[in-house]
């Protein structure tokens, strides 16, 4: 079998790639060896968010008391996960509805490259067909992390994958790692009356954000019950009872045990690489064992390139995305670069975060004179009718007025973000967003707001 472009991996970076390669009419055969939408669909980004809509509906109803609401709604685990599943299997069965109107052949299988222009596609039933291709992309995206002496089992031992399929909820829970997944999660479980403890080997929850921003999160998530231990590295556990007790060492050197019924362990991802047989290739790769690429998303070795996770940070789903479009167009022989493109992180927690561009710190770095403006969601008329008034929406721009980055701490931060992205991006102004009129009653205000904060000229805070 020939093909003009092959892709091995269906998530977000594969699949986009396909659909927009297609449409600029290449030949295309995607390669998936398990579930078409990759991790981000099947057990990451839709799964986890399906679990924090559910468990957001029936922690608001037990604390909406004030309100004057009385309710103490039970959550059926089972039931859960079979509506989870379903909203699964529906946007898989989209993105092969999509990937089929775009003219891309889909095979199922793991793909092992055999030459620099051949691969071997391994079938479930052990079958074997050869596909030879003039360009291909990788993207074959990563897993979670396993730690020495912490394997995934799947009944003690949790991965962010396997919390998904629990038929029930755990009495006690220790998560390893408070980074973006092990929040969430942690969250999660405590709004569903599990007794949560996190272990964090950094000082503080969330590297990389801004303590201001993270102490917001981890206020509330100790409010549904969730207890942290900073600076307290797991290094090993064992069976206890009917469960298990995890060991682990303070920044002291002390030793200390913590039991539970569950293990959960979300310290970061990998590239998956090993079964395609990169050797063959002579694809570059980090100390990581990341795919390294350039601005079009090529890899070392002629027609060759990655996307994805499997390409490293940032390891977004909205990422691949955009590095799935340019592969595509790139493979095509269209212009097409990454152009240093903003691009916007989030993060589903409770309430969520999102963060364009630079920090306060990262503009004075730059050489800037960083101009700030800060709005707190306790001034926002949105915000309070909500019940949410903790966070805030902080806007940075340099001295000539030029947005350079902003950071949200909210309710539905991951939607506002976008104004502050497209500001960031096409470099707008303060003035120009303080002409924007938004409207009322709204969060998106709290944007326009800290936009006008930074001006001096805020009219509600």
């Amino acid at each position: 079998m020939d093909t003009e472009l092959l892709i091995v991996g269906g998530g977000p970076g594969g699949y986009v790639a396909a659909i927009r390669a297609g449409q600029t009419g290449l030949d295309v055969t995607l390669v998936e060896k398990e579930a078409y939408g990759g991790t981000c669909l099947n057990t990451g980004c839709i799964p986890s968010k399906a679990f924090i809509s559910a468990t957001d509906i029936a922690h608001r109803a037990r604390e909406a008391s004030r309100m004057g609401i009385d309710a103490d709604p039970s959550v059926d685990m089972t039931r859960l996960v079979r509506w989870k599943d379903g909203v699964v299997r529906r946007l898989t069965k989209g993105v092969e509805s999509l990937c089929e109107g775009a003219g891309v052949t889909l095979r199922e299988g793991r793909a092992e490259f055999i030459a620099d222009d051949a691969v071997r596609v391994v079938g479930q039933d052990s079958s074997e067909t050869e596909v030879s291709f003039e360009n291909a992309i990788i993207a074959t995206g990563s897993r979670p992390v396993e730690i020495p002496g912490f394997a995934f089992d799947g009944e003690s031992v949790l991965s962010s994958a396997d919390a998904f399929e629990l038929e029930s909820v755990p009495e006690r829970l220790v998560v390893v790692g408070a980074g973006y997944i092990g929040m969430e999660l942690a969250t999660v479980f405590g709004k569903l009356g599990c007794d949560v403890v996190v272990l964090e080997q950094l000082p503080n929850a969330l590297p990389g954000y801004e303590e201001d921003v993270t102490d917001v999160v981890v206020s509330r998530a100790e409010s549904v019950g969730v207890e942290f231990h900073f600076e307290h590295g797991a290094t090993g556990w064992k069976q206890h009872d009917s469960g298990v007790r995890v060991l682990a060492e303070d920044g002291a050197g002390e030793e200390r045990a913590f039991d539970a019924e569950r293990c959960l362990v979300a310290v970061g991802r990998e590239p998956v690489t090993e079964t395609v047989n990169l050797g063959v290739l002579g694809v570059d790769t980090d100390d990581n064992g990341f795919i390294e690429t350039d601005d079009r998303t090529a890899t070392s070795a002629e027609s060759v390139f990655a996307v994805g996770d499997v390409a490293g940070e940032p390891m977004l789903a909205h990422a691949a995305f955009h590095e799935g479009e340019v592969a595509a167009r790139a493979a095509a022989g269209e212009p097409a670069t990454l152009d240093d493109r903003v691009i916007p992180a989030a993060v589903f927690t409770d309430p969520e975060i999102a963060t364009v561009g630079m920090t306060e710190a990262a503009a004075r770095e730059a050489g800037f004179e960083p101009v700030v403006g800060q709005m707190p969601l306790r001034a926002s008329g949105r915000a309070s009718t909500l019940d949410e008034r903790e966070g805030f929406v902080r806007v940075v721009a340099s001295e000539d007025g030029v947005i350079r980055g902003g950071q949200i701490v909210a309710p539905e931060a991951s939607e506002l973000i976008a104004e502050l992205t497209l500001a960031v991006e096409h470099e707008l102004t303060l003035a120009e967003l303080a002409a924007t009129v938004h409207v009322h009653p709204t969060l998106s205000e709290a944007v326009h707001e800290a936009v006008l904060g930074a001006g001096g000229e805020s009219i509600h805070y």
